[in-house]
């Protein structure tokens, strides 16, 4: 941040000389460039690096029954793009039967990563008879991710016991045609301190 704010002072200040000094007018031709270098990079600065989403995993086949409880592929679009709203960057895991649930027909990884708009590195469709559960769930232990999901995962509790951490996963709904997603991670759980006992005074 400290380069491209002293370049934008400095880039500013020679634009000025060159706008009120005699005989240093030809300095505008340095000037004015760098001072629009210098302010693209400070918005930059400010913006931050590209790349810093935070990852959510998304369990596909449980958000797409969020909407009146039956399987819509409107739904999952309007849930991916209100975590890309807030900053986040979703992977899609899907259970082998979400295809034929939405289209009639199986769909693979790159089948729906088409249809979603996403890479098809961030999509995966488990194999047929495989819960799609524990690999959610590994997926996002090993990135440090949230989970967005109305399932609580009771059955993996003992394996996964980050799932009963609150705010690790991230519930959602509609309430009058409205999405609500819960994705404020909860307060911090304030410690009291324990008053220190009074000592006694030497005799």
């Amino acid at each position: 941040m400290f380069w491209p704010i002293s370049l934008l002072f400095l880039s500013l200040a020679g634009l000025g000389a060159a706008l009120t000094l005699p005989g240093w007018s030809d300095l505008v031709m340095i000037a004015g460039p760098s001072a629009f270098a210098s302010l693209y990079l400070l918005l930059r600065a400010l913006r931050g690096p590209s790349g810093t989403a935070v990852p959510v995993v998304v369990d596909g086949s449980n958000v797409m029954y969020w909407r009146d409880g039956t399987p819509q592929f409107e739904t999952l679009i309007e849930v991916l793009a209100r975590i890309r709203a807030e900053g986040m960057q979703p992977g899609v895991v899907f259970d082998a039967n979400a295809g034929h649930l939405l289209f009639g027909r199986y769909m693979g990884d790159r089948d729906f990563a088409r249809r979603l708009k996403l890479p098809q590195n961030r999509v995966l469709v488990v194999a047929n008879g495989t819960p799609a559960d524990p690999t959610i769930l590994g997926a996002a232990r090993d990135m440090g991710a949230r989970i967005v999901t109305n399932d609580r995962f009771r059955d993996w509790a003992e394996a996964f016991p980050e799932v009963t951490t609150p705010g690790h996963l991230i519930p959602g709904r509609f309430e009058a045609g409205k999405l609500r997603l819960d994705t404020a991670p909860p307060p911090a759980r304030k410690t009291k301190r324990r008053p220190e006992g009074r000592r006694r005074a030497s005799s």
